[in-house]
């Protein structure tokens, strides 16, 4: 009787590490996944906006800083692929970059409080992504081993 009762608690703890690798790999999968889907979906984005371009008379500023914004993208998940890390910082470049394009859409029609808030709203995350580089190099996550 002892024996059996010793065995269960191992095959508990072998199955649930059966199930928590496999979980994690589904996870992984699916996210590769929809990182994939994204991509996809960022690059037809950005065709369709090429396709505006090219049929008017002249790119604006606006659909320059939509490129811009599509690049920081498939810039962001191309890092993600390589290293597995998602670059936080490129998430703060794509909202400047939007804060910047709606500004600058926009301008004509917005109240001075409201050209204010969007300039501090781009002072404070450009303030981040100072912050987060001086983080970084300071106290990175993988210390170089001597």
């Amino acid at each position: 009787m002892t024996d059996s009762n010793s065995s269960q608690p191992a095959t508990r703890i072998h199955n649930s590490q059966l199930v928590d690798r496999i979980g994690n790999v589904l996870i992984a999968f699916l996210h590769n996944i929809m990182l994939f889907v994204i991509a996809i979906a960022t690059v037809w984005s950005a065709l369709g906006e090429f396709t505006h371009i090219f049929t008017g008379v002249a790119p604006t500023l606006k659909d320059i800083l939509l490129l811009f914004i599509y690049l920081e993208i498939l810039a962001m998940v191309g890092i993600y692929f390589r290293t597995h890390r998602l670059p936080v910082r490129f998430l703060i470049y794509i909202a400047i970059t939007a804060l910047t394009r709606i500004l600058v859409v926009d301008v004509k029609e917005m109240t001075n409080v409201v050209i204010l808030s969007f300039t501090g709203a781009i002072m404070m995350l450009t303030i981040a992504v100072l912050v987060l580089k001086f983080a970084t190099a300071r106290y990175p996550s993988n210390p170089p081993t001597n």
